[in-house]
């Protein structure tokens, strides 16, 4: 008798400790956050570009975009071959982008220069691969980036974005970051009267290049109203490279 209440108080304990055994939860949420990747920060020379319009200053990718920094700073001093899209002859020496202009221009987008044609159908006779960098993307305005027809086809021409352009993000090679007076500038050159193509009325001409490496000071400011900073807006400068987060 004792036996079998035994067992039958061993049975009831035995269904209780399972009708009280916790149901597993759901996995909980991971704690860990994907890392996005730091915002790469420009270490190059300083491209100044001298335009009718006034200076444009713009530090350069070189770590994260060394292509498309080497051909654009070998265009500019005239040490990069190539071969004039009028005559196709071959040039050696003389810089390729001093008296360009920007053809294609539009307001809160960007401006677009770097064909000596001058509608945006020329090159220079070769073309190179894009570049790309994580968390190198249009998510600033001033991004200095090449122009291309798809990709892969990277040659001479070149635009500056006057806002974040998130559609850009990994079609475009960016090779360098523009400050904000260029900006402000960029914004003035998008607004001139234009035609249906969006090419200025009358021309935006790129009068010098000039690569300013590291320890260089920058050239003399051109004489002109086109370079008078308006009373509130930052005064033309290389652009400073940030502390590293």
């Amino acid at each position: 008798m004792i036996t079998k209440l035994l067992a039958t108080s061993l049975l009831l304990t035995a269904t209780l400790a399972v009708a009280q055994t916790p149901t597993p939860l759901p996995d909980a949420p991971s704690a860990t956050v994907p890392q996005t990747p730091a915002a790469p920060v420009p270490t190059g020379p300083t491209a100044v570009i001298d335009t009718t319009m006034g200076r444009l200053t713009c530090k350069l990718f070189s770590a994260q975009s060394p292509l498309a920094t080497a051909n654009f700073i070998g265009l500019a001093e005239g040490t990069k071959a190539w071969t004039d899209p009028t005559t196709q002859k071959k040039v050696t020496g003389k810089p390729f982008y001093n008296g360009t202009t920007f053809h294609r221009v539009i307001p809160g987008f960007m401006i677009q220069g770097g064909d000596r044609v001058g509608d945006g159908s020329g090159d220079a006779g070769y073309f190179f691969d894009n570049e790309d960098t994580p968390g190198l993307i249009f998510d600033v305005p001033g991004r200095l980036a090449m122009a291309n027809a798809g990709r892969n086809t990277n040659g001479t021409q070149f635009f500056i974005t006057e806002q974040p352009v998130a559609q850009l993000n990994g079609g475009y090679t960016i090779f360098g970051q523009c400050d904000d007076a260029t900006v402000t500038r960029v914004a003035a050159i998008a607004r001139v009267d234009r035609n249906s193509s969006d090419k200025p009325n009358n021309p935006v001409v790129i009068n010098k290049v000039t690569i300013v490496r590291e320890g260089q000071p920058l050239p003399p400011i051109p004489p002109g109203p086109q370079n008078i900073v308006p009373e509130g807006q930052p005064p033309i400068s290389a652009p400073k490279t940030p502390a590293p987060q």
